[in-house]
């Protein structure tokens, strides 16, 4: 039976939206104190450090592929679904308007969403799970090691050195903007011993509020698709308690007799305006406990400070629950998945056993057939491909009446 001596837990409810600060906090990433980038440059004009960092990863080639690779939703099954491009914009608007009332440095929280998934294969999760499977005897498949690899070695556009040449700091907040690496994919830990990104410890709070706005932007971008979609009802996911609680603001604020569609836009606009305050509140307690003065005291942390409150987690754990059920393990999506993954799966095992079928300057780099270098060459050549150029590439690889 409930206590009725306890207090009431405070409802889910809309708040004012705050002023915007002035200056940044002492524990924010302060531009003017970068460590800098591996290969020295000049620093310019008129741009921060994060600021062309971010205008770096908008013109590289991995960013552009974006728009044709999907989040659950293979690019031909609909044109209104979310891409990667369109997930990672909505991200990075999230993550400024976080860095922005937490007092962040806001160009690297952009910068840092908008790069998180350069490295996703094609066929989303689908397409992650076949590359880790085909990869596992060399280390296995992480899209954060390979976002990270993409920007340091597979972009080609500068002529002094691979990769974007990005700032430490943006570096750092791609390996482990999740938390602190204890067992790095091989690839993070490979580069981060030229090139320390001191991986025991938390990434900046910029990093953390890019995280925090992927986990916001994914499940409410994936209720909107999936209501799309005809997977589930409004009523279905109304029956969720954070959903439920953005209904009741939703209704009391439109008119009657709105449209359905209209009635969910207003619904999930919501459910994002209350994770994205419960986190800035839940970071304001956390930072107010620790008393940080620096970037310094928010790695060194024994947790994050950028994070949902205890009851947003199990809200949020509820909708996540719900999509996996409703959503990802549907039948039409298991369908796609599996051919997804079986397109990916063959042309690794073809091209792995004769990379001379690569285009010659991936060729080059396989080097023998079978090798490790060829499995990660190849790996390297398939995560970049959109949607429609894998299935393209497959057909090019297994059907006799199409030209090579």
């Amino acid at each position: 039976m409930d206590n009725p001596s306890a207090p009431a837990e405070p409802a889910l409810s809309a708040r004012p939206a705050p002023r915007p600060p002035e200056g940044l906090a002492p524990w924010a990433v302060q531009p003017d104190a970068s460590r800098g980038r591996l290969y020295a440059e000049d620093s310019g004009s008129g741009r921060s450090p994060y600021q062309r960092d971010r205008d770096r990863i908008i013109h590289c080639t991995a960013f552009r592929r974006l728009q044709y690779k999907t989040q659950v939703f293979v690019f031909h099954e609909g044109d209104a679904f979310r891409t990667r491009l369109t997930h990672s914009i909505e991200v990075a608007q999230i993550a400024r308007s976080l860095a922005r009332q937490l007092h962040l440095d806001e160009d690297l929280a952009e910068a840092l969403a908008l790069a998180h998934d350069l490295g996703h294969p094609p066929f989303g999760h689908a397409g992650e799970e076949a590359l880790n499977g085909v990869m596992r005897t060399w280390g296995g498949y992480d899209h954060n090691a390979q976002s990270l690899k993409a920007v340091t070695l597979l972009e080609h556009r500068y002529a002094g050195f691979d990769g974007l040449n990005l700032t430490w700091e943006t570096l750092e907040g791609l390996a482990k903007h999740n938390g602190p690496l204890r067992r790095p994919p091989p690839y993070i830990a490979e580069y981060s011993a030229r090139h320390d990104l001191e991986l025991h410890c938390h990434a900046s709070a910029e990093a953390q509020a890019a995280a925090i706005a992927d986990d916001i932007a994914y499940n409410n971008h994936d209720l909107d698709d999936g209501l799309r979609a005809g997977l589930f009802t409004l009523e279905e996911a109304c029956a969720l308690p954070l959903v439920a609680a953005a209904r009741d603001l939703a209704m009391a604020a439109m008119p009657e007799g709105a449209p359905p569609d209209r009635v969910a836009s207003e619904i999930i606009r919501r459910v994002i305006n209350l994770m994205i305050n419960d986190v800035v509140d839940e970071a304001r307690r956390r930072i107010a406990l620790l008393q940080p003065k620096s970037v310094t005291d928010i790695r060194n942390a024994p947790q994050p400070v950028v994070f949902f409150s205890e009851r947003m987690r199990a809200l949020n754990q509820e909708t996540r629950t719900f999509l996996f059920d409703r959503m990802y393990r549907h039948w039409r999506v298991n369908r796609t998945a599996l051919k997804s993954k079986r397109a990916l799966q063959v042309m690794f095992s073809l091209l792995h056993g004769q990379p001379d079928m690569l285009p010659p300057v991936w060729a080059k780099r396989a080097g023998t057939a079978g090798s490790p270098e060829a499995a990660r060459t190849v790996c390297d050549w398939l995560a970049g491909m959109t949607d429609k150029f894998a299935l393209e590439e497959h057909r090019r690889l297994t059907d006799p009446n199409i030209p090579g």
